[in-house]
């Protein structure tokens, strides 16, 4: 089994945390911020990577916590 990444994405009660490829949301949260903090442990335990995006749909940022054959160079 392949591991799925976590993606944050907008929903209409606010934002949903879900599996790549996956047709239901996880969880559902109110923000965004709160999306985001239900998935990173599951992100961290499965150890793959939290993609979040934007109210258009698009890659806002991301937080990798597997293996990345591409670290980025910058560090937050």
């Amino acid at each position: 089994m392949t591991k799925r990444n976590l993606h944050v994405v907008p929903h209409e009660e606010g934002c949903a945390a879900k599996r790549g490829g996956a047709d239901r949301a996880s969880s559902v949260h109110p923000t965004q911020r709160e999306a985001q903090e239900a998935a990173r442990p599951a992100a961290k335990r499965d150890r793959v990577e939290l993609v979040i995006h934007g109210r258009d749909g698009k890659i806002r940022d991301s937080e990798s916590y597997g293996h990345d054959p591409n670290p980025p160079k910058d560090r937050r």
